[in-house]
């Protein structure tokens, strides 16, 4: 009995991951320069403190930066930096097998779910938003949709038979994900936007 052929993916799913993955390795990166001034010099202002609503060094001192005792950053490096090398190999023709793409998917599912529990501590316990931060809100969820959508399209997960409506419009779960966290960031700090109108 043969083992299954390795499964690649397309070249927009390639550009995704890589773009994505480059993207969130640069925010990280920054954040955690920043978070390492932060503790060489308790004064230390980051750049990215702008008033009192958008402030990384009021997000950067609380317990929730390091969820999981060292800062949050240093996670987004390593797995923004994995996501990047894996759309760089599949652009490159690259194919994996199936156990590949499951760790995909669960990693990819790992940093949705991470991201939603940042975006509530932000907007609803620390009260701040940080726009580093931001950008890895912005591709968490497009680099786990549409990793699920190649994983259903490919067979690694099965599909339901709906699956095939909501995949040849795929374009709506990104499209109200963005929608939502506008509209969460503008309800809970309508107060401070007003006063700029």
């Amino acid at each position: 009995m043969t083992a299954p052929a390795p499964i690649g993916a397309g070249r927009r799913f390639g550009w995704l991951l890589l773009v994505g993955g480059l993207l969130g390795l640069a925010a990280s990166a920054v954040l955690t320069v920043d978070k390492i001034r932060l503790l060489a010099d308790p004064d230390y202002r980051p750049g990215c403190n702008l008033n009192p609503i958008i402030s990384c060094g009021s997000i950067m001192r609380t317990e929730q930066a390091e969820a999981f005792g060292f800062p949050n950053s240093l996670i987004g490096l390593a797995a923004f930096g994995a996501l990047s090398a894996v759309g760089a190999g599949l652009l490159a023709g690259a194919a994996h097998r199936r156990w590949f793409w499951l760790g995909l998917q669960a990693g990819t599912l790992f940093g949705l779910g991470f991201v939603v529990w940042l975006i509530d501590q932000a907007l609803y316990e620390i009260g701040a938003l940080c726009p580093y931060c931001m950008v890895v809100w912005a591709v968490a969820l497009p680099l786990f949709w549409y990793t699920t959508l190649h994983n259903m399209r490919t067979g690694v997960l099965p599909a339901p038979r709906w699956w095939g409506a909501v995949a040849r419009r795929h374009w709506i779960v990104p499209a109200v994900w963005y929608l939502g966290i506008a509209l969460l960031v503008l309800n809970r700090f309508w107060y401070y936007w007003s006063t700029l109108l």
